[in-house]
């Protein structure tokens, strides 16, 4: 086999994993329903143009009906390329919508010079696409945030924030109007670099947000991936912890009545003086990368 073909061979079972991986996600969580009106998120960066290739796939194998629209805030960042998307989006021939709001300068003004512009920007953008969704009669909100987002932002909570949080693959907005869901929440950062370099994305860099040396998930980020290369394994076990949950071994009194708590059997059985597990001792489940059949979107109450 030539160095080319095995070159196609590998980015293909890269495909197919990140192709499974989603539909994984969307059929564990429920995320899309038959009849759908699909909102992805378009920011011109590597996970969002994987996100709407992927759920296009989906949406063509998928055993229920769904439709995609896309969409892109114009920010009005200087030297932003207004062409590069609704070119893109053109060749491919899926429904967009490009909403122009100069947060930009809103930010600007707002934010002291030095300081972190992600929480004020990202609370216009969450309000602006809430707005875009409403108009556009959209059901689910798609965000491009992957499994290595939902563990910074963990530890960004545990460091920073005080609270043990982090993004749910789905959630329902304040008032109750919409469904925000993560499809590539099992999806890898580093399969995902690999993937948009190989389907030679047109990027586009966030010169507001992105180019800031001090922000803390920068840090957190080289973090998790200096322990990723250090003890292989680790981030896997991570992010198994936050799909497996005891409320009664942690210490959050509203999600445990440990006041109640008496001398009477347990239903799970007594651990709390059990070994810990020892390194190497957990498993987890491998994965078929040549499986031809994809796990996909589980219809609701099917």
């Amino acid at each position: 086999m030539s160095t080319e073909a095995k070159q196609q061979y590998s980015i293909n079972k890269l495909e197919k994993r990140i192709r499974r991986q989603t539909g994984q996600a969307v059929g564990d969580f429920g995320m899309i329903e038959d009849g759908d009106k699909v909102m992805v998120c378009l920011s011109g960066g590597k996970d969002s143009y994987t996100l709407l290739t992927t759920l296009q796939y989906l949406q063509k194998v998928a055993p229920i009906q769904f439709s995609i629209v896309a969409v892109n805030l114009d920010q009005k960042q200087p030297g932003f390329p207004e062409h590069v998307l609704p070119e893109y989006l053109d060749k491919l021939g899926v429904d967009y919508k490009i909403v122009e709001e100069n947060t930009y300068a809103i930010v600007k003004e707002k934010v002291p010079e030095g300081k972190t512009t992600c929480a004020l920007c990202s609370r216009l953008r969450r309000g602006i696409l809430y707005r875009t969704a409403k108009e556009l009669g959209a059901t689910k909100i798609a965000l491009g945030h992957h499994r290595d987002d939902m563990l910074e932002t963990l530890f960004l909570n545990m460091f920073h924030g005080g609270s043990l949080k982090s993004m749910p693959p789905k959630l329902v907005s304040d008032n109750g109007e919409h469904v925000v869901i993560r499809p590539l929440a099992y999806v890898k950062e580093k399969d995902i670099e690999r993937y948009a370099q190989a389907q030679g994305y047109p990027i586009i860099p966030c010169n507001l947000c992105g180019s800031q040396e001090n922000l803390q998930r920068k840090q957190i980020k080289e973090m998790l991936r200096q322990w990723d290369r250090q003890y292989p394994g680790r981030i896997e076990s991570m992010f198994k912890a936050l799909t497996n949950v005891v409320p009664s071994h942690l210490a959050d009194p509203t999600l445990f009545d440990f006041a109640q708590a008496s001398a009477t059997a347990q239903t799970h059985g007594d651990t709390a003086f059990d070994q810990p597990t020892l390194p190497g001792s957990h498993s987890f489940q491998t994965e078929d990368e040549d499986a031809e059949q994809i796990q996909v979107i589980q219809v609701a109450n099917a």
